[in-house]
């Protein structure tokens, strides 16, 4: 390729990003008007400038506008964004801190994660004859199960932290519990994640014991000596005359180049990047909060909010609508059924035996029944590794796109906001997951997610 040619090529790149923005824009209004969080419209905007919409008109102008030689490039940005935004989710889940009925937020966790696993592997039962060859290579039904099963388990916390506040729920006793439920159960889902990513990737039982080895290693490291260096770094740029031009300036550099070290680091062990990033975030400290949010998380939130359209628009080109065939149609309809009842009633059985109403007991299960972004990034991932097909892939994408969607219709309905109440930045809203402001800075992480 001449020099002339990469220069065309990158320019092309940059107009794409340009071209990604306007739409997810206008989107947006749509989602505004439909009471739908902004990631419905992101991934629409996605889905319509890959094959599935904008690649059936004449002249292949999904071809022309994202050639070949430039998604390279996109993939490249959007996983900067992508880091970035698993990095602050990492920081936004504070585990330890889950308010003051943690019984009940680990009855409704393990109910919403539970049955929709078990229902997800029943459902990959059904469909995994359909699915089990994947470019050539055949997919043992244990990890496609598990990998279907934690699809199906999945909330979306920062989705659902955006919902809450879009809906005035932030504050009620509802919305933290769905919060704090949905901020334990990604945790745990990450985890497990981890571990089926790790084997995986892993060319035996010896491979496997030496991702697992360097796992342990890297959490070690990690915990108890990234985490009091970090603590050390912020206290002194922070607390002793840190500015925007003083020592926080460089303190937010090493932090991001923290998550991208990080996330070559579990890259080499045999684990996927945003691992690192998630877990790079969840050894980050929180305090000085205030401090912290301005130097650092509004920064790296910029950067991902105009980012991560990108990754839809690199996950819209591998979802093709019109190459489903009728027996996908039947899997899409089976595993939505089972997103929806496997929330609903996992979350819904324990809420309603912890006194809940009928209708409030359901509205926590649809609350978790959310996926958003956090499934993309899942869904990817099994894309990647040869797990899931580009059929199933797109099946799923679309369940992930319908379970999030059904919120905003659903809501009004089943939680109406009670008279004269107050908008959900009410002080209660700030501790809906256990901890001051988490649900505010939650809010503004979800428009991207």
């Amino acid at each position: 390729m001449s020099n002339h040619q990469a220069d065309i090529l990158q320019a092309t790149v940059l107009a794409d990003i340009g071209l990604v923005l306007v739409v997810g824009a206008l989107l947006l209004k749509l989602c505004r008007w439909g009471r739908q969080p902004v990631v419905v419209g992101e991934i629409v905007a996605g889905i319509a400038l890959g094959p599935s919409l904008l690649g059936l008109l004449p002249g292949h102008p999904t071809s022309r506008l994202f050639p070949a030689d430039g998604r390279p490039y996109l993939s490249a940005i959007a996983q900067v964004g992508l880091l970035l935004f698993m990095f602050l989710l990492g920081w936004e889940l504070e585990p330890a801190n889950l308010g003051r009925s943690k019984s009940s937020v680990a009855a409704v966790t393990l109910g919403s994660m539970a049955l929709p696993f078990a229902l997800g592997l029943g459902a990959a039962a059904v469909i995994y004859h359909e699915h089990s060859t994947v470019d050539g290579r055949h997919v043992s039904f244990g990890v496609f199960g598990v990998y279907v099963g934690i699809s199906m388990a999945i909330t979306a916390f920062p989705v659902l932290a955006r919902i809450l506040a879009d809906h005035h729920l932030g504050g009620t006793r509802i919305g933290a519990l769905a919060l704090a439920s949905a901020a334990v159960g990604d945790v745990l889902a990450w985890c497990a994640l981890a571990v089926i990513v790790g084997a995986t990737t892993s060319s035996g039982m010896g491979q496997f014991a030496t991702t697992t080895g360097g796992a342990a290693v890297y959490v070690v490291v990690l915990a108890g000596v990234v985490r009091p260096l970090l603590r050390l770094g912020v206290d002194r740029a922070l607390r002793r005359g840190g500015g925007a031009q003083g020592p926080a300036l460089y303190t937010a550099g090493l932090v991001a180049a923290g998550i991208f070290f990080s996330s070559y680091a579990t890259t080499r062990i045999g684990i996927h990047p945003v691992f690192g990033a998630f877990a790079f975030g969840l050894v980050m400290p929180r305090e000085p909060r205030r401090e912290l949010e301005q130097y650092m998380f509004r920064p790296f939130q910029g950067i991902s909010r105009v980012l991560m359209p990108v990754y839809f628009v690199v996950t819209g080109l591998a979802v093709d609508i019109s190459g489903l065939r009728g027996r996908d149609w039947s899997d899409l309809a089976l595993l939505v059924a089972v997103a929806c009842v496997g929330k609903v009633l996992g979350a819904g059985v324990p809420a309603r035996r912890l006194g809940m109403s009928r209708r409030d007991s359901v509205g926590v299960g649809v609350l978790m029944n959310v996926r958003g972004l956090t499934e993309l990034i899942i869904l990817n991932i099994g894309l990647s590794l040869h797990v899931l097909d580009d059929r199933l892939f797109t099946v799923m994408v679309l369940v992930a796109l319908l379970t999030t969607a059904l919120a905003g219709p659903l809501l009004p309905v089943l939680l109406p906001r009670p008279p004269g109440d107050r908008d959900a930045t009410a002080p209660g809203a700030r501790t809906a997951a256990g901890s001051p402001g988490a649900t505010g800075r939650s809010n503004d992480l979800s428009a991207t997610g």
